[in-house]
């Protein structure tokens, strides 16, 4: 069975990205193993710190290497990918071996896709992971869902998916295993 990593983009306990990655992991239900990766003490990137890796780093880099895919849900940040998500790839995509910056990298070929929870800015982030990811060697699904906050879910924090976002879900999900047959 396929393994599918998700990295959830806002740290938030009870994100609406992190209830978004619930609904997509009850899509692979049957069909991949999902984990959720832990990247909170991931520190902001510096070359610096790139010869003794962090272990934090370090076990990131695993936890990425041990899957098959990587599912990414991300909010939108004044128009653009959350920070921690930005430097987290960062860290992911440095080669593994210092000595040739040409060198693989954990997330190296790995198939990837995004999906995204906000009230706006959806596009322009999309564009954001459209053009870093490809640059960064991974094999990217094209096929994002994108979705906005229900208005009810900023007073009792319950996101609600339409059945628009389910169908684009499961479709989602569909093309990312296809991606690894």
């Amino acid at each position: 069975m396929k393994r599918i990593l998700i990295i959830v983009g806002s740290l938030r306990q009870g994100s609406f990205n992190h209830q978004l990655a619930a609904l997509a992991e009850k899509a692979l239900e049957g069909k991949a193993e999902v984990s959720y990766l832990d990247y909170s003490e991931v520190p902001l990137f510096s070359q610096d710190l790139e010869a003794a890796v962090p272990a934090s780093v370090a076990k990131a880099r695993e936890a990425v290497q041990a899957a098959d895919a990587i599912w990414i849900f991300s909010p939108v940040y004044n128009f653009a990918m959350p920070g921690t998500v930005k430097n987290l790839l960062d860290w992911l995509s440095r080669s593994l071996d210092l000595s040739n910056p040409a060198a693989p990298s954990a997330i190296h070929e790995k198939v990837t896709t995004v999906s995204l929870v906000a009230n706006g800015g959806h596009e322009e982030t999309a564009a954001q992971y459209r053009s870093l990811l490809p640059f960064i060697r991974t094999k990217f699904v094209d096929h994002i869902t994108m979705s906005r906050v229900n208005d009810s879910a900023w007073a009792d924090g319950q996101f609600v998916a339409s059945e628009d976002v389910l169908a684009a879900l499961d479709d989602q999900a569909k093309a990312l295993l296809d991606a690894l047959a």
